[in-house]
């Protein structure tokens, strides 16, 4: 399977878990900042991304460096918990 193919599959399981009037709101936010023109200045797909250093949930500072040395890299943001 793809990762786009487990991609969705992760987006269809979420949708399922929020209710319809909540994920009509959250998608009203999501195009009214889409609107804003917010995208223009987002990292695109395939655009290299600056070197950075975050704190994973354990509070280790992580950086874009080490893991690229290793391979492949695929970064996921959370929201944080509803």
């Amino acid at each position: 399977m793809s990762l786009e193919q487990q991609l969705a599959k992760l987006r269809e399981a979420g949708a399922k878990k929020v209710p319809e009037d909540k994920r009509a709101i959250m998608g009203r936010a999501t195009q009214d900042l889409r609107d804003s023109g917010i995208m223009d200045g987002v990292i695109k797909v395939g655009d290299p991304l600056p070197p950075f250093a975050l704190e994973d949930a354990n509070g280790t500072v992580v950086e874009s460096s080490g893991l690229l040395a290793k391979g492949a890299v695929v970064l996921t943001v959370f929201r944080g918990h509803w």
